[in-house]
């Protein structure tokens, strides 16, 4: 059963609910009673209190979009209502205007407004409809009632910032969340991969070289055992290169899986509008012939930006942007990461590790650190001859 706090609490975000998908309702029913108010003196003076209070029913309805021109509009009214002895309300509603601008308003606008209401409720006080008497208690009594007006308003405000702060806090851990468990799941199965490779492919590699060898030797001797170590060899190729497919999906976090060709540099198009989806900026430019390069070269380059612009992603921190730069001239292709965030890994990472892997594939040199602004990964590769 709910409580009495939680049922006023649900009511409470149901009506703010209903404001924000309705907001002329609820100016409407601020408006009515000031119509309800004005009736009187529209009968005593027709033409100048019906003016005054079509004038002040505009501003209830800017006062949310635009609350410092509202009190000021308001502000106006009020002194001509004064001035011309018409009481439509005008006061009123300038407190209402007042813990807009207290709410929405800058704190410049709330010191101006502040300052123009003291200001109108002197004149009024001792100018314009002098108090006769107990003018100083009417004083205290109107600016107490003008100070409730601005601190309801900027607690409301306070509230909103408050709640805003705890909705993007609360984004921002869920994509942090997401984040991790998607690189916990990237780790651990490129982590198996490494290590099927290192097992299986060696001993495999093994089997291959010693069918290959034992098939020559066999045929040197005219032995009819060749053609079994050949179809031996045969076979522990095809388990490699199989062996080498399974894992190059075992890497992807597609979990269907389709045997597709390994990544190159035109996959890199799909992988950086993920990277942004994730909340990182990227920005991408390439120059010279990279699609002449070989397919192992190509994939030695996606890997390494993707491990890179990961690493960013684990440790340069919110608001970091990063810019990938690929570069192919005389047989070498350089692959530039740059981010501008806190920085990189304090220890080797995996990703570091596979890079300088990589790299070493194609006689490569991989240089990484921190710069001035950010963390630079800086690969140079060599195209096989």
């Amino acid at each position: 059963m709910m409580s009495s706090q939680g049922w006023l609490v649900d009511r409470q975000a149901r009506l703010r609910a209903f404001d924000r998908r309705r907001p002329w309702v609820m100016d409407t029913l601020v408006a009515v009673p000031i119509v309800l108010f004005s009736i009187p003196n529209i009968i005593e003076n027709p033409l100048s209190a019906t003016i005054a209070t079509l004038a002040l029913l505009p501003p209830l309805y800017w006062r949310r979009r635009y609350p410092f021109p509202a009190f000021l509009v308001t502000a106006a009214i009020d002194l001509t209502e004064g001035l011309l002895g018409v009481g439509v309300g005008a006061g009123v509603i300038l407190l209402v205007m007042l813990f807009g601008v207290a709410s929405r308003g800058s704190w410049r606008a709330l010191a101006w407004a502040s300052g123009i209401t003291l200001a109108l409720l002197v004149a009024q006080i001792y100018l314009i409809n002098p108090v006769t008497e107990n003018r100083t208690i009417t004083l205290f009594l109107v600016i107490g009632t003008s100070a409730a007006a601005v601190a309801s308003g900027i607690a409301v405000r306070t509230r909103r910032a408050y709640l805003i702060a705890l909705e993007d806090r609360a984004a921002r851990l869920e994509v942090e969340r997401d984040q991790r468990a998607r690189l916990a799941v990237a780790e651990e199965r490129a982590r198996v991969a490494r290590e099927m490779h290192d097992i299986v492919g060696h001993h495999v590699s093994v089997i291959v070289g010693l069918a290959d060898g034992g098939a020559a030797l066999a045929t040197s001797r005219a032995e009819q055992s060749a053609e079994p170590l050949r179809l031996i060899g045969d076979t522990g190729r095809q388990a490699l290169s199989e062996l080498r497919r399974v894992l190059g999906v075992l890497r992807e976090e597609d979990t269907d899986p389709q045997l597709s060709p390994q990544p190159g540099i035109d996959d890199l198009d799909r992988l950086l509008p993920s990277v942004r989806a994730a909340g990182l900026p990227v920005t991408y430019s390439t120059s010279g012939e990279l699609h002449t390069l070989g397919r192992g070269v190509q994939l030695a380059v996606y890997r390494i930006v993707q491990e890179a612009l990961t690493n960013t992603l684990k440790h340069a921190g919110s608001g970091a942007t990063a810019d990938v730069t690929l570069a192919a001239s005389g047989g070498e292709v350089r692959v530039r990461v740059r981010d501008n965030g806190r920085g990189g890994p304090a220890a080797p990472s995996h990703g570091l590790l596979g890079m300088r892997e990589r790299a070493a594939m194609y006689s490569g040199v991989v240089t990484a650190g921190p710069t001035e602004h950010g963390w630079l990964v800086d690969v140079v590769l060599k195209e096989p001859a």
